[in-house]
């Protein structure tokens, strides 16, 4: 599980280099540059790395489950796994095999960006509400989290999807600026950071 954080920190520095980077030509230029799109780079990234080590924690803590290394939950014994993952841990291949691959692919087309998600895939390896631990961990109100997590993620959405249009003013987008990403990120750093506390 280390390593899955270990990855998600350095995901959150090259984003925030990214940011830097924006910011160092914004300096050296004229207002004529927009690197407005670096900044919404910046925002979809982040959810992205959200997303990633959230896969990554569940996969490691359900494969440390399985060896014994950690209790397994109701969550745990209900995931279903293919029979030819039942063969190959019979055939006694390693737990990263059978089970971690199996979980890869299972897990693969689920995104874990949206609170309810998250909690659900961390019901897999702890047996906590995540959401209320999270919350403890931050001194803040487990409803208030969600709903800024939200906000990000609905942004990263127009942004995704939707070229950040404003359908509002047609041929503009929703305005975005470094303080704003900022925010965003520290926010999800402070969210991934939590979880891994207390899933760990």
């Amino acid at each position: 599980m280390l390593n899955a954080i270990a990855q998600f920190r350095e995901n959150v520095k090259r984003i925030r280099e990214l940011g830097a980077l924006a910011g160092a030509v914004e300096t050296l230029t004229t207002a004529a540059i927009d690197v407005s799109d670096i900044l919404r780079s910046q925002l979809v990234l982040v959810v992205s790395a959200l997303d990633h080590v959230i896969h990554e924690i569940v996969r490691v803590g359900m494969i440390e489950a399985a060896k014994g290394q950690r209790p397994k939950t109701d969550a745990y014994y209900r995931f279903h796994l293919p029979v030819t993952a039942i063969e190959t841990a019979l055939s006694g291949a390693d737990h990263e095999t059978w089970i971690g691959e199996s979980v890869r692919k299972k897990l693969s087309w689920k995104s874990f960006q949206d609170a309810d998600a998250i909690a659900e895939a961390c019901r897999l390896i702890c047996g906590v509400n995540i959401w209320e631990a999270v919350g403890t961990e931050l001194g803040a109100r487990p409803q208030d989290l969600k709903v800024q997590l939200r906000l990000i993620v609905e942004r990263r959405n127009k942004i995704a999807h939707e070229a950040d249009m404003d359908p509002t003013s047609p041929g503009f987008r929703w305005p975005i600026s470094a303080s704003l990403v900022d925010g965003a990120i520290e926010f999800v750093q402070k969210i991934v950071e939590a979880i891994f506390r207390v899933v760990k």
